[in-house]
C-alpha cells in the first residue's frame, strides 16, 4: 500500500495536470482534511470553488454535496471518489413526496435544506444552511405557512428562534441522532468549565441544554473566540481535527463518540488519487432540474422578502 505521503504526492501531480481544487467537508478523514486546498462545511466549499480558475472540482464528501458544486460550477467537472458516499437524511425525501405535500399547502413556502439531492430542490422556494436556517425563515412573510425539509430537527430549531409555526418532514441525521441528554450531563459533570456545543440537526432536548447550538462553520468561529479552555463538540467527530489544528492552547472532546456518519468516512486518499487519474465520478444533473436547484440557492443567497414568486416543477 502506497505511504500518505506518496499519495498526497500523486494527488499534487495529477492535480495540477487536471487544473484541480480538492474540497474536504470538516467531516471527512484527517489525512483527508489535510490534503484538501480547501475544508468547511458543504456550501462555503461550493462558493468557494466556484470562485476558483479550477477546471475540476473533486469533492470529499457525500453526494448532495458534490451536485451543489455542480450548481454553483456548470461549466466544471465536479468529481465524487465515492459514488456511494450518500446521505440518508437526504434520502428521506422523495421528491414526488414533496410535491404533494406543496400541494395540500399552496400557499405554503417550502425551505430545503441544502442536505438533500437537486430533484428536491429543485422543487422547493428556497434553500437554507444550518447557519442561516433562520435568517431565512424570518425572510418570509408573516402570513405564509411554512414547509421544511428534509431535517425536523433543524427546522424546530429555527421554529424555536423565530416562534413561527412549520409543517416539519419528518427527517432526521442518524448520526446526530445518537447525541443524547445524558450525554450532555456526563459531560457537564466530567468538564464541569468546558463549553458545550451542538449542530441544530441534534434532537430538541439535547439543544436546550447546550451553552451553544451552532453549524460547523459557528462551532470554529465559536471555538476560536471562547475564553473556554475546554469543548465539548456536539457533532461529527471529524470536525474535531480541523478545531484542534485551529486551536492548540485548548482542548476539544467530543459529545459522544458514536457520532460517526460512515458515508463521510468513505472518501480516502486512494480513492482521491483514483478519481483524478479516472475523472470519475463525475456529477450529472439533468438541465432542468439544474436550473430550478440553483434558483433555489439564488433565493436563499438574496435579500429581501421571500415570497414563492420563483415556478418550481415537479
Amino acid at each position: 500500500m502506497s505511504s500518505k505521503k506518496n499519495l498526497v504526492d500523486q494527488i499534487e501531480t495529477l492535480k495540477h495536470k487536471h487544473n484541480a481544487v480538492i474540497l474536504a467537508h470538516n467531516y471527512q478523514l484527517p489525512e483527508v482534511q489535510d490534503m484538501a486546498d480547501f475544508a468547511g462545511d458543504s456550501l462555503e466549499l461550493s462558493r468557494k470553488a466556484a470562485a476558483t480558475s479550477a477546471d475540476v472540482i473533486v469533492f470529499c464528501g457525500v453526494h448532495f454535496m458534490a451536485e451543489t458544486a455542480q450548481l454553483l460550477s456548470p461549466e466544471k467537472t465536479v468529481l465524487l471518489p465515492d459514488d456511494k458516499a450518500g446521505c440518508p437524511m437526504a434520502d428521506m425525501a422523495e421528491v414526488e413526496d414533496v410535491v404533494k405535500l406543496r400541494e395540500a399547502h399552496p400557499d405554503a413556502i417550502v425551505v430545503t435544506y441544502v442536505n438533500s439531492s437537486a430533484a428536491v430542490k429543485a422543487v422547493s422556494h428556497v434553500c437554507c444552511t444550518s447557519a442561516n436556517a433562520v435568517d431565512i425563515v424570518n425572510r418570509i412573510p408573516k402570513d405564509r405557512e411554512i414547509i421544511f425539509v428534509p431535517d425536523q430537527y433543524l427546522g424546530k430549531h429555527a421554529e424555536r428562534m423565530t416562534n413561527r409555526k412549520m409543517i416539519h418532514w419528518n427527517g432526521h441525521c442518524p448520526t446526530h441522532m445518537r447525541l443524547l441528554p445524558e450525554h450532555i450531563e456526563q459531560a457537564r459533570q466530567t468538564h464541569p468549565d468546558a463549553l458545550v456545543m451542538v449542530h441544530p440537526e441534534s434532537r430538541p432536548d439535547v439543544s436546550t441544554l447546550a451553552d451553544e447550538v451552532l453549524s460547523t462553520g459557528g462551532m470554529c468561529r465559536v471555538a476560536k473566540e471562547t475564553q473556554a479552555k475546554t469543548v465539548i463538540v456536539g457533532t461529527e467527530t471529524g470536525l474535531l481535527h480541523r478545531l484542534s489544528k485551529e486551536n492548540p492552547d485548548k482542548r476539544f472532546f467530543p459529545l459522544s463518540e458514536q457520532a460517526i456518519c460512515p458515508n463521510m468516512k468513505r472518501c480516502t486518499l486512494e480513492k482521491v488519487v483514483w478519481s483524478l487519474e479516472t475523472l470519475q465520478h463525475k456529477i450529472e444533473i439533468p438541465a432542468d432540474i439544474a436550473d430550478n436547484a440553483k434558483a433555489a440557492i439564488v433565493e436563499m443567497l438574496a435579500d429581501g422578502p421571500i415570497v414563492g414568486a420563483r415556478t418550481t416543477h415537479g
